[in-house]
Formats: structure tokens, sequence, C-alpha cells
């Protein structure tokens, strides 16, 4: 087994090399799969995270290596790595340099297929995350903006200018998240997170309850597994709210930890949340309320200096609370676009220390996948690789 989890980490510190940098690509090899058919296409439902816009043109959204690892597919010209189709069959290479031939791209769901009562796309309603994991954007309309508040690294509004007309990016209502989830649920998914941009804390609240309302009806489940991503209220007793709603797990992303960086990065979350200190404190009290392990707070990774990143993890994580990263992904139409994210071994340095934070501090696999909106972070491979819950392992020990 050791054998293998050293192969598996290669194929992850690839995966990592290729998410921050990104997939060289023609967008007319896809002409030769079977994209909104048999495989998953991209939909935009909160950020354009490929390096150049492309409306009209679909890519898959990704595929899994030899091992098993599921891989994206974010595109960017200017990448040493490339997505190649030749003889009959799509390749990964390195600065033309075969890594290992793709044998399988993500799947479409069933439900993608489907429309709501209202004939709306439920592709466009419930985006499919894999492994039973459903995320749904219930709004693309960020309030910061009209305040000139925007988070600098933030493209959601630029996002929802671009694809609008030609995704269906709109307000999702309670129903057709409800008739969503449920198609998607029956279909064998089993987590869902709901977030969107920054509105009003009365009006987020009382659609939060809104959608859980619908979700139950629908699905008839009175736990649906779900996860309510919203803001820091100033009245913290609101938070106990989402909980008597019915989510099971709360999200409330500080994205930056260093106290003046997230002043000039996150303006709006500053002046409109009672600041960073407010922030923190409010997911201090949401561990009160939900618990160990069900409380997520996201940081951008890679804006700040690395050691206040773990800092902020670190300091989460013995509060109770879920300090997730993500690599930052310098977005189209966000004020720092052009800019740089740091080198791809800095962040899997930075995965591999903060999936061992958390392990350190108890937290479950079952406690991330059901705290965070994907289940295929390079720190959710951490942990199928250390606890051998890759299909891969099954196989070896037949």
């Amino acid at each position: 087994m050791s054998k293998l989890k050293e192969k598996l980490y290669k194929e992850l510190e690839l995966k990592v090399f290729t998410g921050v940098e990104g997939l060289n690509f023609d967008p007319h090899i896809f002409k030769h799969l079977d994209l909104g058919g048999k495989y998953q296409e991209e939909i935009h439902c909160l950020f354009e995270m490929d390096s150049e816009s492309h409306v009209g043109t679909h890519f898959p959204v990704g595929f899994y290596s030899p091992l098993g690892l599921t891989f994206g597919a974010r595109w960017n010209r200017k990448s040493p790595y490339s997505l190649v189709y030749e003889n009959g069959k799509f390749h990964l290479t390195h600065k033309g340099q075969e890594l290992f031939p793709i044998d399988e791209f993500i799947k479409r769901p069933n439900y993608y297929g489907l429309k709501t009562s209202d004939g709306t796309p439920m592709s466009n309603i419930a985006l499919h995350a894999t492994e039973g994991v459903v995320f749904i954007a219930y709004s693309n309309d960020c309030a910061l903006k009209d305040k000139g508040q925007d988070c600098k690294y933030c493209n959601i509004n630029a996002t929802k200018d671009t694809y609008a007309d030609h995704e269906g990016i709109a307000w999702k209502n309670p129903k057709q998240i409800g008739e969503a989830v449920a198609a998607a649920y029956r279909e064998g998914n089993r987590h869902l997170t709901i977030s969107g941009g920054f509105v009003p804390e009365r009006r987020e609240i009382e659609y939060y309850f809104d959608v859980a309302d619908a979700i139950r009806e629908h699905t008839g489940l009175d736990d649906f597994n779900g996860t309510a991503c919203v803001g820091a209220p100033l009245d913290l007793s609101v938070i106990d709210k989402y909980k008597e709603a019915g989510y099971r797990t709360i999200a409330t992303n500080i994205e930056i930890w260093d106290k003046n960086i997230f002043k000039a990065i996150c303006p709006g979350k500053e002046q409109q949340c009672g600041g960073w200190d407010h922030w923190v404190k409010a997911l201090e009290y949401e561990a009160q309320v939900f618990g160990q392990g069900r409380v997520r707070s996201n940081i951008v990774a890679g804006i700040e200096p690395k050691q206040s990143t773990l800092e902020g993890v670190e300091y989460l994580a013995s509060k109770g609370v879920i300090g997730f990263v993500t690599s930052w992904c310098p977005n189209p139409g966000s004020d720092l676009e052009g800019h740089r994210s740091p080198e791809p071994a800095w962040h899997f340095d930075l995965f591999k220390k903060v999936a061992g934070i958390f392990r350190k501090n108890g937290f479950t696999y079952n406690q991330i996948y059901d705290a965070y909106a994907a289940p295929n972070t390079a720190i959710h491979d951490i942990y199928r690789i250390e606890d051998e819950l890759l299909p891969v392992f099954q196989n070896k020990a037949a």
C-alpha cells in the first residue's frame, strides 16, 4: 500500500499543478467528446474560473487520472500543461511530453436533462459537483458592487454580465431549488451547499428558510444535509435560525486571515459585517451552535503569506471550525485579473500542511465532506489516500 500511496501523491501533485496553472487546449477538440450528453459540461454558476471567457463554447468539467483522482479542466492558453486529442484519444501532456492517457471524463448526471415545473433546466439550478454533492448559487447579484466594495479577487458580478443570456444565470426561487434537489437526491446525491452574492441580512435568512422548506417538501427529508453559506450577521442570534431552518452545517467565508490584508482585499466584508474581529466572533459562535466540524470558513490561498493562512487554519481548528483553503485563481473580470497566484508547489505544500492540521484536530473525512461545497479538493484527496477510501485501494485488495 505504501507504493500505491506514493503513486497517488505523485498524481495529486500533478492535480494541484494543473489546477493552479490550468490547461492549454484547443476548444475544438471537444467535438470528439459527447459533451452535454454522456459527459458533464461546464456551467457557470458563481465564478468564471478559466483564464478567459468563452461564451457559447462549452468545456468538460474534468476527467480522471489513471488511479482515480478527479482533475479539473480550467482553461489557460499559457499553461505548460496541455489537454490534447491525437489518434482518437485524449492525453494530458507537459511541454509536449505525454503524462497519461485520459480514459474517462466526468459523466453528466441524469437530472441535467430534466426541467423544473416552470420549464427551467435543472442544470441551471443545481450544479453537480461530483461525489454526491450539489451546489446551488441562488443569485449572482452581489450588492457590494453597487457600493464599490467588491472583494478584489471576486468576479461574481462579471460572470453574470458575461454569461447570463447564454447560460440562464438568474435568481432561483425556492420551488425550483426544491424540485432540482429532489431530482438530484433521487439519483444518489447526498449533500448540498446554497450560496450566492451579498444580500441584506434579513432578506438572506428569510430566503434560506423558504429554500429549506421547499427542499424538505420535495425530498421528504427532515435532514437534507445542507450547508448554508452566508455572511457574518451583525446580530449573532440570527445564526441560531439557520440551524432551526434545518441546515446541518454553516459556512461563513472570511477569505483572508491577515487583518490588514482583509481590509484591503475584502472592503465590503470589513465595512458591512462588523470587520475582521466580528467575522471571527461569528465563526466561534457558529461552532457553539452547530458543533465541532460543522462550520466552515474558506481562505483564498495565495493573496497573503502562507504562514498567515496557516495561523488562521490553526486558530479556527482550535475553535471547531474547518478553515478550508483554495488556490487563488486571478479570475477574469476581478480587480486582480492579470496577477499571478504563487507557484503550484507553494499550494501543494500548503494543502498538505492544512490536511495535517485538520487531522491533528480530529476532523473526519465525513465532516470535511459535509462542510465544503466541492468534494474533490486536494485536501479531500489527502484524506482519501491516507484513509484508503479511493476505489483503487479496494481493487488492489481484491
